[in-house]
C-alpha cells in the first residue's frame, strides 16, 4: 500500500489544520491507520491511531481533546483534525498503515509510511 498525505501548512496558535492520508494500490485492508510527527532534533512520536473496521481511536496525551482521528473507508482516506494548535506540535507529520501489533504507539507496529507533510505553529 501507498500512502499519499495532504500538506501541511503554516498556523497561528490556537488554530485548526486537517490533514489527510490517502491509501492507494487496492483497497485499505490494514488494521489501521496512525499519525506520528517529528520534530528538529526529537524522536518520531506516535500522534493518533484509528483502527479501520471498527473506527476505535487512541490518543498520545499531548494531543487528546485537541486532535481528532477519523477515516473513510470508502475513500481509502484518513484525517487528522487538529484543533488548538500550540507552538509545540511544530513537526513533521506522518500517516502510517498499522501492521497488527498491539503496540500501536510505536513505530515498528506500522509498515508502510507516507512522505511527511509540514506542520508549523507560529506563537
Amino acid at each position: 500500500v501507498q500512502l499519499q498525505a495532504s500538506e501541511g501548512g503554516l498556523v497561528q496558535a490556537g488554530g485548526s489544520l486537517r490533514l489527510s492520508c490517502t491509501a492507494s494500490g487496492g483497497t485499505f485492508r490494514k488494521p489501521g491507520m496512525g499519525w506520528f510527527r517529528q520534530a528538529p532534533g526529537k524522536e518520531r512520536e506516535f500522534v493518533a491511531l484509528v483502527g479501520w473496521t471498527g473506527g476505535n481511536t487512541y490518543y498520545a496525551d499531548s494531543v487528546k481533546g485537541r486532535f481528532t482521528i477519523s477515516r473513510d473507508t470508502a475513500k481509502n482516506t484518513g484525517y487528522l483534525q487538529m484543533n488548538r494548535l500550540k507552538p509545540e506540535d511544530t513537526a513533521v507529520y506522518y500517516c502510517a498503515a498499522a501492521a497488527g501489533s498491539s503496540y500501536y504507539y510505536s513505530a515498528s507496529a506500522y509498515d508502510s509510511w507516507g512522505q511527511g507533510t509540514q506542520v508549523t505553529v507560529s506563537s
